[in-house]
């Protein structure tokens, strides 16, 4: 007999269906040679900290962290009140059981094809502790015709090795992160902060943003442009020349020296020209375009997809990638041959901008697959996603191509400046029909060349523009590659992205950004209105908070580990080495280095006791925003302010400031006007103030 061990039970459905003729059983179904069962996504999950290392009262201390187990232990996952779950207990037992059957001669791993897939099973064959042969169901879609392929062509299980390693890997240095630093800067707040790898980037990146729309302060500045009618028709012509808000009058002369010229038709080029569709889906791509157009959040069309993918219209969908691969060239003609029976006009074009392996590191793009669904079977926002992937299909695929007319007009101002003027007028429309295309006609105006052009240029006001918010794409294509020029970037070459996405550069992996944006707006760190993401008070506090802690987990800290994630893949580096890695920069958040007070930052524990007030005699204690005497409930208000002129006030200072009156001289402070100063702090009526003497 053989076992089949699916991730989860709509997956075991679907290999059953391909079969054919099974019986059920409790957890598990059976018949022709085979035993399909199933997990529940994780059934383990790694131990917590206290199961390393137990502190007498149970509760998060400094006792026990950093916490770097010698070998990580995984248990049964348990529910909200920290008890084995019932059910994934009962499924486990099954498992085992299943495995132990001396009728079972062949283990078959039916993980997801990606990492989480593949430990999720693993972990389950290796805890029941068996020690027969285990193979690879490696599934593209979940198609009957993809199913049966794929049980003929099954590998051995080790040569999943190193998805494996990269997919523990990443478990463990996101379990050391997490729980370390979460632990760690709650004790030092006081407020629960979710510290991860990569959630932390992913808020960091909406904090900056927002940071600097909010202290953006607009510049004026002068062109000159002129709008006169030739022939009828208005022609805007727009300087290059940019002159500051002080130079108006320079703006002037140049205005009056090109109206002295004549503007003249120099030149005029039309051609034909084939405009390309775009690429295939990869998920993140997908989801941008979802939430441009209907505004849908990625959890959902992600859950739509899945959906989708799991009732066989869809290929796999967590993939990072927009080309095909050379070896599906038959399957995909297959798919056009049933997308052709609806009446799309189809054909196969083997072509690299749409065939290349060298683009693909364990998925191709999202693509339909020949079975088609009733419209009246989907949901309107099953359809909005369905649809958007098979026209995108249908669009690469189109038999009749988009051609356009492409216009420029180049008007010379003497020998002043050259204004070139574009437009692209749709002759025939090809997979414009189909598909979504973005590009406005632009009209421009009958002329010829030779022909003179009425001008009239005057200075006109500019003002320079803040950065915009992210939205679902520009966050998503942020995270994709942090590293892009995003003014020079064009999905044409994407080159530069594909060498990120294949070097772990990225932030986050198509397989968990989505969740992990949602946790972060689950945390309420992040907002998302429409398609545009802005950050929360909380999110403020934290990336705020863990600045003044000194944890630095930026987007080049995340990216060094990604490669790292990326060597562990490739065998060119080890689990332990990433491991190791991980250990280090976490241990130096827990090395407080020491400065003179003068320098120092580190403003101690919430709850610490730092002296005692000035003005009722109680303690004074580190709070969440600062230094506070306990007697407020009482009335006393008197505090010390955690940050001043954008300094952390350390606690050795505030100690010094409720013993002696004064602190050190503290450097670092930050004036209104962005200069630098250094100044003591001393208190003054119960009142903290500024001693520059």
């Amino acid at each position: 007999m053989v076992l089949i061990i699916a991730e989860k039970p709509s997956l075991a459905r679907n290999i059953a269906a391909a079969i054919g003729k099974f019986n059920r059983r409790d957890g598990y179904l059976e018949g022709n040679g085979y035993i399909i069962t199933w997990a529940f996504g994780h059934l383990f999950s790694l131990c917590d900290i206290e199961d390393y290392s137990p502190t007498a009262s149970g509760r998060w201390t400094l006792e026990n962290i950093p916490c770097f187990p010698q070998k990580f232990k995984f248990q049964l996952r348990k529910d909200a009140n920290k008890q084995v779950d019932s059910g994934v207990k009962k499924q486990f037992e099954i498992i085992s059981a299943l495995c132990a059957r001396q009728d079972v001669d062949k283990i078959v791993n039916a993980g997801d094809a990606d990492r989480e897939g593949e430990i999720i099973v693993r972990l389950c064959i290796e805890n029941a502790k068996t020690d027969k042969e285990v193979f690879r169901l490696w599934l593209p879609d979940q198609t009957e015709q993809t199913v049966r392929q794929a049980l003929n062509e099954m590998k051995s299980e080790r040569e999943y090795d190193n998805l494996a390693n990269e997919g523990l890997a990443r478990t463990y240095i996101d379990w050391l992160y997490g729980v370390n630093l979460t632990r760690y800067a709650t004790l030092k707040t006081g407020v629960l902060l979710r510290v991860g790898r990569v959630i932390i980037p992913v808020v960091k990146a909406i904090y900056d943003r927002d940071m600097a729309i909010r202290n953006f302060v607009p510049d004026v500045f002068y062109s000159i442009k002129s709008n006169k009618e030739t022939n009828g028709q208005e022609i805007e012509l727009i300087s290059k020349a940019k002159f500051e808000k002080n130079e108006k009058f320079k703006a002037q002369q140049l205005a009056d020296e090109y109206n002295l010229e004549t503007a003249t038709v120099k030149d005029i080029k039309r051609k034909k020209d084939v405009i390309n569709p775009g690429k295939l889906y990869s998920l993140s791509k997908l989801q941008n375009f979802l939430g441009k157009k209907y505004k849908m959040p990625m959890e959902q069309s992600l859950a739509i997809v899945q959906k989708l993918y799991e009732s066989g219209y869809l290929t796999y969908p967590r993939t990072n990638s927009e080309y095909l691969a050379t070896a599906e060239k038959d399957k995909i003609k297959q798919i056009l041959a049933s997308v052709a029976k609806l009446g799309y006009p189809v054909v196969f074009k083997d072509k690299k901008t749409i065939f290349d392996d060298s683009k693909i590191e364990s998925h191709s793009a999202i693509t339909p697959t020949y079975k088609i669904p009733q419209k009246d079977n989907l949901t309107p926002d099953e359809f909005k996603v369905y649809s958007a992937v098979m026209r995108r299909f249908v669009a690469v695929f189109c038999a009749e191509e988009c051609i356009a007319d492409k216009t420029e007009i180049t008007i010379g101002v003497g020998e002043k400046e050259d204004f070139v003027l574009k437009g692209t007028v749709i002759v025939q429309q090809g997979w414009t029909k189909y598909d979504d295309f973005n590009q406005k006609d632009k009209i421009l105006p009958s002329l010829n060349k030779g022909d003179t052009v009425n001008i009239h240029f005057q200075p006109y006001e500019r003002e320079t523009s803040p950065p915009k918010h992210y939205t679902i794409e520009t966050l998503n294509n942020y995270l994709k590659n942090p590293f892009r020029d995003e003014k020079n970037a064009t999905d044409e070459n994407d080159e530069e992205d594909y060498r990120a996405i294949f070097e772990g550069l990225e932030l986050g992996t198509e397989a968990t950004r989505t969740g992990i944006i949602d946790n972060a707006r689950k945390s309420e760190y992040i907002e998302l209105k429409k398609d545009v993401y802005k950050i929360l008070p909380r999110g403020e506090y934290l990336i705020e908070s863990l600045m003044q802690m000194g944890i630095s987990m930026d987007k080049y800290k995340t990216s060094e580990m990604g490669k790292m994630l990326k060597q562990i893949y490739r065998s060119t580096a080890t689990i332990e080495e990433g491991v190791r890695q991980a250990e280090r920069e976490i241990a130096s958040v827990f090395q407080v280095e020491q400065k003179p007070i003068e320098q120092e930052t580190d403003n101690g524990f919430y709850l610490d006791k730092v002296g005692q007030c000035p003005l009722c005699g109680k303690d004074v204690i580190k709070g969440r925003y600062g230094y506070g005497c306990t007697g407020y409930k009482d009335g006393c208000k008197f505090k010390i302010n955690g940050v001043i002129c954008k300094r952390v006030i350390s606690k050795g200072n505030a100690e010094l400031l409720l013993k002696t009156g004064k602190t050190s001289k503290i450097e670092g402070f930050i004036s209104k006007a962005g200069k630098e100063f250094s100044a003591t702090l001393k208190l003054e009526n119960g009142e903290v103030k500024f001693d520059f003497n």
